[in-house]
């Protein structure tokens, strides 16, 4: 509430109450007024320090937009000082906002982790003694199987392509898993075709290195053979002036290609899981593809792997009769 809401509070109030009584009302609005201003500097104080420690430990700046966002949502609506906010105030928050806004589990479940990673961090600095998201537990929701593609499917798609760009793209994106992010900050010098790999940069800046099988060098290499520009990028536009494939460009050439061949909900994340659960499936040890796929967390791996029931059959007659 700014100075000029409070005049018109007051206005509004004028044919109902006395003098004595508008001074007072002005002087308990003024009050409030000032109280949130100051709850709202100092939360800004803590903020930046936050962001500034997560900045440090390398999360990326698309992830930071994301907290941020969500925890000046949160505290603006709580309308308090964050080392005063008490664990009450944070549940009753989260499901008004699932109702208000329709939320799903799954939503509300990463407003809480975002919650409880700030407050850790104040638990951790000695802002506060206790963070009060420790008793909010986590919101337990349907796990839902996520899709892949068969080895039809992406077949179909390698036969949809019309020019080896896209056909050596489909080729590794399937044999590296990287993600979308990664694929397009990669250059022509980042390839060593001698050994399969190539050095990308993850989430947080974090580098590490990516394989491709044989069908994506033989597509890779003859695709940059056959480029006739000179930018650096690994993937480039179609026409000129051929300039570095964006994220959006990417979806957007593979779901038209999807579209083609009748396959629908076509883009570059599902490469990803694909990948993953054909290694979980031909016995991949986790911790391999943890490392392959570059997580931090084994938990977030196994999220990507779809274990084929089929294989549960097989591995419990053979281990348990």
């Amino acid at each position: 509430m700014q100075q000029g809401e409070v005049q018109r509070v007051i206005t509004d109030m004028l044919p109902y109450l006395n003098n004595s009584q508008l001074i007072k009302l002005k002087e308990s609005m003024k009050k409030l007024l000032s109280k949130k201003e100051s709850n709202e500097l100092k939360n800004k104080v803590l903020l930046t320090r936050y962001f500034s420690s997560k900045r440090a430990e390398g999360c990326s700046e698309k992830s930071l937009k994301y907290y941020k966002a969500t925890l000046i949502q949160a505290l603006n609506s709580i309308g308090k000082n964050a080392r005063e906010i008490i664990t009450d105030e944070l549940r009753s928050y989260l499901m008004e906002y699932q109702i208000q806004h329709r939320s799903s589990k799954v939503t509300i479940d990463n407003i809480r982790r975002i919650l409880s990673s700030f407050f850790n961090w104040l638990e951790d600095e000695d802002y506060i003694i206790k963070s009060p998201v420790r008793r909010i537990h986590k919101v337990k929701s349907v796990t839902t199987v996520k899709e892949t593609y068969t080895d039809e499917e992406l077949e179909k798609l390698r036969d949809s392509c019309s020019n080896i760009r896209d056909l050596a793209m489909i080729d590794f994106l399937a044999s590296t898993g990287i993600r979308v992010g990664e694929l397009v900050l990669l250059n022509k010098d980042d390839i060593n075709f001698n050994e399969r790999e190539c050095i990308v940069f993850g989430k947080g800046n974090k580098e590490r290195i990516a394989y491709f099988d044989a069908r994506a060098k033989l597509h890779l290499k003859k695709y940059i053979e056959e480029r006739i520009d000179s930018e650096e990028a690994l993937f480039v536009s179609i026409r000129r002036p051929n300039k570095r494939l964006t994220i959006g460009g990417i979806e957007s050439r593979l779901k038209s290609l999807g579209n083609k061949v009748g396959i629908s909900h076509v883009y570059p994340h599902k490469f990803r899981r694909t990948l993953a659960t054909t290694a979980i499936d031909k016995g991949m040890p986790i911790e391999q593809l943890q490392r392959l796929l570059g997580h931090k967390r084994i938990d977030t791996t196994l999220h990507y792997a779809m274990v084929k029931q089929q294989n549960v059959k097989i591995a419990h007659r053979k281990y348990i009769g």
